[in-house]
């Protein structure tokens, strides 16, 4: 018996071994492959059976709620709301379960190029993403159980108080920072060792937030050079979000832990939680005389589904998503949907107000040292035993993402104690994505590749990547078409406020300050001297050249956000009101990034989860009394 077992482990090692071989050496163009690959041997090298979530196929008449997607904000709201006994809650997700496609963090670009992502491309814009691939920006959105947080780079920050009091001060009550930090914890389980005694922190949410089991010596060089320039070795999700620190991520046991992982698989079991994959809602039902929500209208196998609901639908579909389904089902501004011949229910601005933090990455450290982490030597045996088999290693750092900063340029307009730039240190670099799983993820063309990198192929490198913070342009979606399978309208419109683009062309400045300071010098570390193709005119790191590279190959951090304005009753712009109920409709909420009123200084997972905690508690308080 035991001999059987230890061959059974033993076959088990050697094909997770093989599979992810497959995955570092030979992905790109191979997604829908390697996709297939894992859903089949998932259950089997995981041994997960009994965690697996059932997927329903026979639905109740009617349920108490409906939860339109189940990602970062969805799984949570599911969870919640069937904590109550008396409640029957439906959760329909476009998508499938997850694989151990999905699992690991340093590889979490490969996930871009499965059916684990949307597809979605902006529309073309006037002056940005004009070298990427079709002259457009890629918007992976996540297609699953987990929604965006299957396929994200995993890291966990908050943002600054000031985001969310200055959401108060435009009248959305009760969403200022001492209210919402309480939510914050409430998501989280914290496994920092230093962090747990925080009053910041908390280790009895559902969300396991991590440090990577691996570091090298990039990431003590980073917070050292912030030192140099004034800034504090700082926990971003602490008191004060300025400084440098090494990136606190969503894994558990060196492993993505998606919003499904932490919120839905410990509850899957509970009776009164129907979770259904594969099923593509099509329309909310909403009564045009009473403007009451009566129920949902899907697709699953091929078959059309209504389902009706007694009390609310709860739409966490995305920052696309959320308001093209309003929009297909009556609510939006109403000369777009007479256009497209949806009969208007609610005329409301769905769609405006979309925000996103940019970014340009492809900035190239090359060292002399061989202290980076290269896709080749990922192949190593042991460094693939050491993670199958422990969960540590480098295949734990969160998307190659070992370290951020949030800093100030010498051009902001922000308040003192605010950020304008985040920097992300990878330990990794484009000239060694020899995959193309990276260059896939964001959108460089083969020819921008080989022109800016071939002649450093193979070296050691690392990178640091500027993020926009605070954007001042605004974007849109809007409707195509009534067909719900085709795509919306998507125009990013980044830059369309200039001082966007003079903002991160400095945050490019100090990311080469930072790579070229004496904490690197010891590495021989030098900014990449071939200039980005397409900007060879101009004069190599002149303001002219810097705002070339990111018009050509600037691109969007995929924290779209915005589309369905929180606000109070003054405001005509806004789509919810401070309990994220939709103006003029009953029965419906949105609760998910396009609720935000202005986008945080921070990356949107953790946010979206904070705001799933937030809206059940509103929710269970609102039915508490059901004489209505």
């Amino acid at each position: 018996m035991f001999v059987r077992k230890e061959k059974c482990c033993a076959v088990k090692l050697l094909l997770s071994t093989l599979l992810l071989l497959e995955l570092t050496c030979h992905a790109f163009g191979q997604g829908a492959f390697l996709e297939m690959l894992f859903d089949e041997t998932s259950v089997f090298l995981r041994n997960d059976t009994v965690k697996r979530i059932p997927d329903t196929k026979n639905f109740l008449k009617e349920y108490d709620f409906i939860v339109i997607g189940a990602g970062s904000a969805g799984s949570v709201v599911a969870n919640r709301l069937s904590e109550v006994k008396g409640w029957n809650v439906l959760l329909l997700e476009a998508g499938k379960d997850e694989n151990i496609l999905t699992d690991v963090p340093l590889t979490a670009g490969l996930t871009t190029i499965t059916g684990y992502n949307w597809g979605y491309k902006a529309d073309p814009m006037e002056g940005a993403c004009l070298g990427l691939e079709e002259g457009r920006c890629g918007w992976p959105k996540g297609r699953g159980l987990g929604g965006t947080s299957l396929i994200n780079f995993l890291i966990y920050t908050r943002g600054h108080r000031r985001d969310y009091d200055d959401w108060e001060r435009a009248g959305n009550f009760g969403w200022g920072y001492r209210d919402v930090l309480r939510y914050f914890k409430k998501s989280e389980r914290v496994k920092i060792s230093k962090l747990k005694r925080s009053p910041y922190h908390s280790d009895n949410g559902y969300m396991d937030i991590e440090y990577s089991s691996y570091e090298t010596p990039m990431l003590r060089s980073f917070i050292e050079a912030g030192k140099q320039m004034g800034y504090q070795e700082t926990d971003p999700n602490g008191d004060v979000l300025m400084g440098f620190s090494k990136a606190q991520a969503t894994m558990r046991n060196g492993r993505r832990c998606s919003s499904a992982k932490a919120f839905l698989r410990p509850v899957a079991h509970r009776p009164n939680l129907h979770i259904s994959v594969n099923s593509r809602v099509t329309r909310i039902l909403i009564d045009p005389i009473t403007k009451t929500t009566y129920g949902v209208e899907f697709i699953k196998d091929r078959k059309r589904y209504a389902v009706k609901v007694s009390k609310e639908v709860v739409l966490s579909a995305g920052t696309i998503g959320s308001p093209q389904l309003l929009m297909l089902s009556g609510v939006g501004p109403q000369e777009n949907l007479r256009q497209v011949g949806v009969p208007v229910i609610q005329n409301l601005a769905v769609g405006y107000n979309l925000q996103d933090h940019v970014t340009l990455p492809g900035l190239v450290f090359t060292v002399n040292q061989p202290v980076t982490i290269r896709e080749r030597d990922m192949r190593a045996p042991p460094i693939v035993l050491d993670y199958l088999l422990n969960g540590r290693g480098p295949f734990t750092i969160p998307g190659g993402a070992e370290g951020v900063a949030f800093v100030k340029t010498n051009v902001t307009f922000l308040p003192p104690d605010y950020p304008d730039i985040e920097l992300v240190l990878g330990t990794g670099a484009f000239n060694n994505d020899e995959s193309g799983s990276l260059r896939a993820a964001f959108g460089f063309t083969k020819e921008f590749y080989e022109k800016t990198y071939s002649s450093i192929a193979g070296q050691h490198a690392f990178a640091i990547s500027p993020v926009l913070m605070r954007p001042k342009s605004r974007g849109r979606i809007s409707l195509k078409s009534k067909n719900p399978f085709h795509w919306p309208r998507m125009e990013g419109n980044f830059y369309q406020n200039y001082d966007d683009l003079v903002v991160l062309r400095e945050g490019v400045k100090l990311a080469v300050r930072i790579g070229e300071s004496s904490k690197f010098a010891r590495f021989g570390a030098k900014l990449h001297k071939t200039p980005f193709h397409g900007c060879e005119h101009l004069r190599f790191r002149s303001d002219e050249y810097w705002e070339c590279c990111i018009r050509r190959v600037g691109t969007s951090l995929q924290h779209q956000s915005g589309t369905c304005k929180m606000g109070p009753a003054t405001d005509s712009s806004a789509v919810v009101n401070p309990e994220l109920l939709v103006y003029g409709i009953r029965g419906l909420r949105v609760a998910d990034c396009s609720i935000f009123p202005v986008i945080p200084a921070s990356h949107t997972n953790a946010v979206a989860f904070m705001v799933g905690e937030k809206v059940s508690d509103m929710i269970k308080e609102y039915w508490s009394n059901e004489i209505r």
